[in-house]
């Protein structure tokens, strides 16, 4: 959070009888992603992202597959599945976009559009959790006033491990942490880097474990922070990140002109779309080489009963309140839930038509989309909207639309048309991507 525009939360509470409007601006719920879903629905609301403490049940989110060591490489988005088809299967897919990803030269690239399907930038999480352990990334960030990029842990109760890259400061990783999405003003510190983010390749690390995390950038540990340095005498707590957390890697408009004053001062000022990266590629770009991930063992005292999922047993949200399981991770459709995975769309009957097709759903199963299902590629039911599946580009993999493409404020799939890959500027060969995703700027009343 920056220009401490934002009053915590929890803080409301000492004031009972009074009603107070608040608009909070926490750059981290416009970060795209931060806060990616929420409260759990059905579908891809209750799958990575899906916060079990505000929702129904403890056991309305999907189990979340477990951690693995590996090493990713962007060769090709093989391993890239849209989040209108992810149904929890991390053999299947190993990360979840929201959106499109391209591809280039052995990279993934995250764009950001003025206008379109990545009007909002573009999202990368992992399918599978890590709950301590060392995540390398080697990337490249964006650049321009309003332009972040940010590689970092985010884990469904709102722990949160931070790198961000502000576009017009490129010798800086700015590093931050958060406990369950609660605002600290003091946890962030600035790191510098030794050469330019942007025209240089860096390896950023996090290295986590239950009692120290670290920060390193090329293989040189910039920050540490001890466990025992985030006791918070209000509420007995330690403050640290301590939950399963999936790797997510963003580049989106924190200079959005509907965002906050504070959030835009610190992102540089408002986005320029007559930029030269836009000029001449139409889009801001960063790029991702490769990520590795290291598993450290289960933490001391565990709840364990198999190996396969992390659950939540406690609304404390804290590391004791989590088990491992031999749960199930998988959906049967878009319309399952947590506590109904088998849910599946109606057999297609002898009165059904090409127009009025079995699989699908007015329900929401996926941001932005009406309804979701096998078969359908995330097409929405038929609730008299226009709109279509995306087209399959070079890449391989396909993109999914929706109702609208309305960018910052509200996570949906544009249907606006785009610059094909192959009509793309040939300088660096970059390509185009497809991508809205969730922004929000919270107004709440607090009794």
């Amino acid at each position: 959070m920056r220009g401490g525009e934002a009053m915590s939360i929890k803080q409301t509470m000492l004031f009972p009888y009074v009603i107070i409007e608040l608009q909070i601006n926490y750059h981290h719920y416009a970060n795209s992603f931060l806060q990616e879903y929420g409260q759990c629905g059905v579908g891809a609301f209750c799958l990575g992202g899906c916060d079990p403490l505000n929702s129904f049940s403890l056991d309305s989110c999907v189990p979340a597959p477990v951690c693995k060591s590996a090493d990713y490489k962007f060769d090709n988005l093989d391993s890239i599945q849209p989040n209108t088809e992810y149904l929890g299967d991390a053999s299947k897919a190993k990360w979840v976009s929201s959106g499109q990803p391209e591809h280039f030269e052995d990279n993934v690239l995250l764009t950001l559009a003025e206008t379109g399907k990545s009007s909002s930038g573009t999202l990368l999480a992992s399918t599978s959790y890590v709950w301590y352990g060392k995540v390398t990334a080697r990337m490249k960030s964006s650049r321009g006033k309003g332009v972040v990029t940010a590689f970092i842990l985010m884990s469904d109760v709102k722990d949160e491990i931070d790198f961000e890259f502000v576009g017009t400061d490129l010798q800086t990783a700015q590093s931050n942490f958060y406990f369950q999405g609660i605002p600290a003003y003091v946890n962030g510190k600035n790191l510098t880097v030794k050469s330019s983010t942007f025209d240089s390749y860096h390896t950023y690390e996090l290295d986590w474990t239950p009692t120290q995390l670290t920060w390193s950038v090329d293989n040189t540990v910039l920050r540490t922070l001890k466990r025992s340095e985030t006791w918070n005498t209000t509420t007995n707590q330690y403050h640290y990140p301590q939950t399963p957390a999936r790797v997510q890697l963003s580049l989106w408009p924190a200079g959005s002109s509907k965002n906050g004053q504070g959030t835009i001062a610190w992102a540089g000022g408002l986005v320029d779309w007559a930029a030269p990266d836009v000029a001449k590629f139409g889009y801001y770009y960063s790029m991702v080489s490769d990520i590795t991930v290291d598993c450290y063992p289960t933490p001391d005292g565990v709840n364990k009963t198999g190996d396969k999922a992390y659950i939540y047993n406690a609304k404390s949200g804290t590391n004791d309140s989590v088990a491992i399981t031999d749960d199930n991770t998988i959906l049967k459709s878009l319309l399952g839930t947590g506590t109904n995975m088998d849910a599946d769309y109606p057999k297609a009957k002898e009165s059904d038509t090409a127009e009025e097709p079995a699989s699908s759903s007015d329900v929401a199963t996926v941001p932005g989309l009406t309804g979701a299902g096998p078969g359908t590629n995330g097409h929405p039911g038929n609730d008299g909207s226009d709109n279509t599946v995306g087209e399959t580009s070079s890449s391989g993999t396909s993109s999914s639309s929706g109702s609208s493409s309305s960018g910052i404020g509200g996570f949906s799939q544009g249907t606006d048309t785009q610059k094909s890959a192959a009509s793309m500027p040939k300088e660096r060969g970059l390509q185009s991507s497809m991508f809205a995703v969730l922004v929000a700027v919270l107004g709440l009343v607090v009794m």
